[in-house]
């Protein structure tokens, strides 16, 4: 079984089969375009209100820039309104290359107004909206889930069943439930569940931490891809790794000089996105992550956290990777 190889979602080819999840607050442009360089197959927006859209929101406009972006692109939507999501999508069709509907977000305030996992309590809502996203886009569209809402409510085979008939390119698989947000371990065996069940490619996420996971969720779950979203956090070239293992080759070893780069670039990739004020403010959990497990980490995080310039930030940094 060839574990590392091309992806077809609809009428897209993706280059490979590793991804980078979508995640709010993390896979900004400027993220999106370091984990590009390291070879992932496709990249996610964060997830982007189908109703703000809808509203016709400056900010959530911004959240859907692509421009001169390698491709290919998923955007992200969530909602539950069928109005907003004919919109939204019809919207989304003019910049992405896949459309991916959001049915695994455990967040509260997302949960409360009936969208993301909390649709996995309304399977027949579940099913319209992805016929609905279906018959207005004009590009693939893919559905993210979760194993279900709680232990009494273990619904992803049903519901990937639903979204295929809908028709969906693709389902991704998160294999916990909303109850469990992102504590205990995925079960992967659900995501087997899904893929056994449904004739479109599956997608397995959860839990993949390391080149050594990734491969083990390919042979186990038999899943057409894997998707991956907080390891990657501070760690871009884990996606790199990933490939390379893949194939069979031995990754080759990320220096710090490179990984200090890198850092650096994403810097100035976020400030010409966002300016200097927020860009930095923005950076602040990525460069903790970057950092993090470094000798002094802790006082050097203290002293990011206080850092409102680009040019402070990047001596600080030179200063840290260079001691």
């Amino acid at each position: 079984m060839q574990l590392l190889k091309q992806l077809k979602i609809g009428n897209v080819t993706l280059e490979n089969n590793v991804m980078l999840a979508p995640m709010a607050g993390i896979t900004d442009k400027a993220f999106r375009t370091i984990v590009k360089q390291y070879g992932v197959g496709l990249v996610y927006t964060e997830m982007i209100s189908s109703k703000a859209l809808f509203y016709h929101d400056e900010k959530t406009k911004l959240l859907c820039n692509i421009d001169g972006e390698a491709r290919p692109i998923a955007l992200q939507l969530f909602g539950s309104d069928l109005e907003a999501i004919r919109y939204a999508v019809n919207y989304a069709s003019e910049i992405a290359d896949i459309i991916d509907i959001n049915m695994g977000c455990p967040a509260p305030k997302i949960v409360k107004n009936g969208d993301g996992s909390k649709l996995l309590l309304n399977l027949q809502l579940v099913g319209k909206i992805v016929e609905t996203a279906v018959q207005v886009s004009t590009r693939p569209v893919t559905v993210k889930i979760r194993k279900g809402w709680d232990e009494k409510h273990i619904v992803a085979v049903e519901t990937a069943k639903i979204i295929e008939q809908a028709g969906a390119s693709a389902i991704t698989v998160h294999g916990r439930t909303r109850n469990e947000f992102y504590t205990g371990h995925a079960d992967w065996d659900i995501i087997k569940q899904v893929k056994q069940a449904v004739k479109i490619p599956v997608i397995g996420n959860g839990d993949i931490k390391t080149k050594e996971d990734a491969k083990k969720m390919l042979e186990e779950t038999k899943v057409d891809g894997i998707m991956i979203g907080r390891a990657s956090l501070g760690n871009p070239w884990l996606f790199e790794e990933i490939i390379e293992y893949l194939k069979g080759k031995e990754p080759r070893n990320i220096s710090n000089e490179e990984k200090l780069q890198t850092i650096l670039r994403h810097i100035d990739l976020e400030v010409e996105e966002k300016g200097e004020i927020i860009g930095i403010r923005e950076l602040r959990k990525h460069i903790c992550a970057y950092i993090k497990n470094k000798k002094d980490a802790a006082k050097m995080r203290d002293m990011v956290n206080q850092i409102d310039t680009k040019q402070e930030l990047k001596d600080e940094l030179l200063h840290f990777f260079h001691e």
